[in-house]
């Protein structure tokens, strides 16, 4: 089963992943000092940032008109609706930074030339983070899933103040109300 559109989907139809334990060690963790390439053509390091970040991770953004990596995409728990939580992020961006987040990024392993063009696309007031070399992924040791040969981010947000990790999201679902709880949690705990 596939739902043809990119942002309007009947989640009610989508597996909802299951908390697998798989980010349960990330809460307290230092961020290390990895480069990141970002889509506005800067290399972020994550540990060299003050104040509260938000980075919201995802496996990989889809391309309008263009079929899904598999043809059962949409029954991976998980896979599905990385571009309604990318959306949702830039929707509430003016909200979660009034609620303390100095810094947000979203953060896949899709190349930067695949995010640039993303994020242009869905007009993103925020960078996107390119971990296509899974520097960040194996020094954190964040959940990944394979498909296609490909190794990608377990859809995640994680709160970081000053370099370390202070909560984690984990797993999200349904992925356009992430920004949403992402708010709510900032309003909560000012940092």
């Amino acid at each position: 089963m596939t739902q043809p559109s990119l942002l309007e989907v009947d989640w009610s139809k989508i597996p909802a992943p299951e908390d697998d334990g798989a980010a349960a060690h990330l809460v307290g963790m230092t961020i290390p000092p990895v480069s990141l390439r970002a889509t506005n053509d800067t290399a972020v390091v994550l540990s060299e940032l003050k104040g509260r970040t938000v980075v919201f991770g995802y496996p990989r953004t889809g391309e309008p008109g263009k079929i899904a990596l598999v043809d059962d995409w949409d029954m991976i728990p998980g896979a599905r609706g990385c571009t309604p939580q990318t959306c949702a992020f830039r929707d509430l961006f003016a909200e979660l930074k009034a609620a303390g987040a100095s810094h947000v990024f979203g953060l896949s392993t899709q190349s930067n030339d695949y995010q640039t063009e993303m994020a242009s696309r869905l007009h993103l007031p925020f960078p996107v983070l390119s971990d296509e070399q899974l520097e960040l992924v194996h020094t954190l040791d964040l959940p990944t899933m394979d498909v296609a040969d490909l190794t990608m981010i377990r859809r995640m947000a994680l709160i970081i103040d000053d370099a370390r990790i202070t909560h984690v999201f984990y797993p999200v679902f349904p992925p356009d109300r992430n920004a949403g709880d992402v708010l709510e949690w900032l309003k909560n705990n000012p940092a």
